[in-house]
């Protein structure tokens, strides 16, 4: 099986006081297949949330490695590190972090004019985007004018402007009403048959469960199941 991403041996901790330590992740080990969607569930507290953010190089582990796309991103410097993460990986969070001032198409090019691609080919490449998660016709509208439903689509078009391989989400539904997390579910399994595109989500919404490949349940930092 080609794996998108493969992390060995994830240990996290927090100092609670002087003397103790809280273990957060206790030595994990996972695989993410390439081109499919990977939930990660469990309780309040089990460390999802965590893992994602050291998966994806937005923290680092006390210990362990992550592959993703056969590239070790914790012996990268913090530049390079940073701009694999916006060239490979897209981002969703449970609040869509859109730029209130921009319009949705201005909000989705944000992640390429840091990659420093020419703005032209980024406009258009942003509205062909915002096509694809069938918001073509809000492109020009600003956050403000949009539905709880629209922004998180608007957020899921950035994750996608640069292309990534894989997408990671963190309770993308989390704020949503049932008819506008299934449109978002939708989408994800849309992008994952259209494009090849691979998730790694972090969710508590069962229904996310009909759209997994693979699911991963979480307990007191440790990984009970994967089915």
């Amino acid at each position: 099986m080609d794996n998108i991403l493969t992390a060995t041996n994830i240990k996290k901790s927090f100092r609670r006081g002087k003397e103790t330590t809280l273990t957060i992740l206790d030595g994990l080990n996972i695989e993410i297949p390439r081109g499919e969607i990977t939930l990660i569930v469990g309780a309040s507290g089990a460390g999802k949330s965590t893992l994602l953010h050291i998966l994806s190089g937005l923290d680092y582990p006390d210990s362990g490695s992550v592959v993703v796309d056969n590239k070790d991103i914790f012996g990268m410097k913090d530049r390079e590190l940073s701009k694999f993460r916006n060239n490979k990986m897209g981002f969703v969070f449970q609040f869509h972090h859109l730029l209130a001032e921009f319009s949705a198409q201005e909000n989705v090019v944000i992640p390429g004019l840091i990659s420093g691609e020419n703005k032209k080919v980024l406009y258009k490449r942003a509205f062909e985007v915002l096509d694809r998660v069938g918001l073509a016709d809000r492109a020009e509208h600003k956050p403000a004018e949009l539905s709880g439903g629209e922004q998180q689509r608007v957020a899921v078009a950035r994750a996608l402007i640069n292309n990534p391989d894989i997408i990671f989400a963190d309770e993308p539904t989390g704020n949503l009403d049932s008819v506008n997390s299934n449109h978002i579910n939708e989408l994800f399994l849309k992008l994952k048959n259209e494009m090849n595109k691979s998730f790694v989500i972090v969710t508590h919404n069962p229904e996310m469960k009909s759209i997994a490949d693979r699911i991963i349940e979480m307990k007191d930092g440790k990984i009970i199941s994967v089915s």
